[in-house]
């Protein structure tokens, strides 16, 4: 996948880094600034993670600060639960998002609700990093897209860059947020796309959009590895004279409102594109939310293109996710609506 001019305009002396590089770099800018910041996870450490995403970190903070953890995602995530309890800041890796599960009732009974339980006392300022989706062929244990389940817990903020600049600004917001930030980062996008981002802190608010393309026609909405197929489908559709204009969400919950309606206000028409299965996904909330706000202003019934309700598969990847080919008519059918 090739960037698009869109996605950073800045001094061109910046050096340019891919999805990894920015990840890096936001790691160790965090465990400098506060000695309170751990990362923990399976081969996090001396590996450097499965994606290589932690390399170096060890070797310049130390064992205790940048934990090698058995293969116990429940135990992960528990013991980053009591950090935060008591103080730090923890990051905690799973290898892929698909072995989130045994840690789930640790992160949706617990990490969820210990704010609330504890009438405040008790925040748990923690990121969960998991590399999230398909393009890899990793097959039905290495492709999901969990983020609907986690939206769906009230007490976590759901996190899911696109790009090396948003991922780095927006894992630094996440470190320093008291709540915790389920962190999905796209596989596919991790070596394919490289782009300026600064050497130097920054952070991205979390909660905030970004219209990525200006459109007029038709507002089509996507995050991760999906948006740049909708930004293909965009150009594709512009070529046969559809304006369209694409929204990345960056973070999904909370979920910006205010930049979804002004976008559906503006062109009367939305097509939500994710690689989660479609029934109950995120996409399905997304439209809920534009038949309540700006329901009066549709010129067309919205879409969604999706991935399927299966297993993801091995060997049928092309036809699983809502690559350009799929999100093209999408734009076309509601466009001419």
């Amino acid at each position: 996948m090739v960037p698009a001019p869109w996605i950073l305009t800045c001094v061109k002396t910046m050096p340019k880094k891919n999805l990894v590089t920015a990840l890096n770099e936001g790691l160790r800018s965090e465990l400098a600034e506060n000695p309170d910041v751990v990362v923990l996870g399976e081969d996090v450490g001396r590996v450097g993670g499965v994606f290589r995403v932690t390399a170096g970190l060890q070797e310049e903070f130390g064992s205790d600060r940048v934990i090698d953890t058995p293969l116990a995602e429940g135990g992960i995530i528990g013991a980053a639960i009591g950090m935060a309890m008591y103080g730090l800041r923890p990051i905690a890796e799973i290898q892929f998002s698909d072995f989130i599960f045994p840690a789930f009732d640790q992160i949706v009974s617990e990490a969820a609700k210990y704010r609330y339980r504890s009438g405040g006392e008790f925040p748990i300022p923690m990121v969960i990093r998991a590399p999230v989706g398909g393009g890899i062929r990793g097959g039905h244990y290495h492709s999901q897209s969990p983020e609907a389940l986690f939206i769906h817990t009230p007490g976590l903020k759901v996190v899911c860059p696109s790009n090396p600049y948003d991922a780095k600004g927006l894992l630094k917001s996440a470190v320093k947020d008291n709540d915790t930030v389920m962190f999905f980062e796209p596989k596919r996008v991790y070596r394919a796309v490289k782009m300026e981002v600064p050497d130097g802190p920054y952070e991205i608010p979390l909660s905030q959009a970004k219209v990525v393309r200006p459109g007029e026609d038709v507002t089509v909405i996507a995050w991760g590895a999906m948006l740049f197929e909708a930004l293909a489908a965009a150009e594709s559709a512009q070529q046969q004279g559809v304006s369209t204009e694409v929204l990345d969400l960056r973070t999904l919950w909370p979920v910006d409102v205010e930049s979804i309606m002004q976008s559906v206000r503006k062109t009367g028409r939305v097509v939500v594109v994710h690689e989660a299965p479609k029934t109950c996904g995120f996409g399905a909330e997304l439209l809920t939310l534009v038949s309540e706000h700006a329901f009066l202003h549709l010129q067309a019934p919205p879409k969604r293109v999706t991935g399927w309700d299966t297993p993801f598969p091995y060997r049928l990847e092309q036809e699983y996710l809502p690559l350009q080919h799929r999100i093209l008519p999408a734009l076309l059918e509601t466009a001419a609506y």
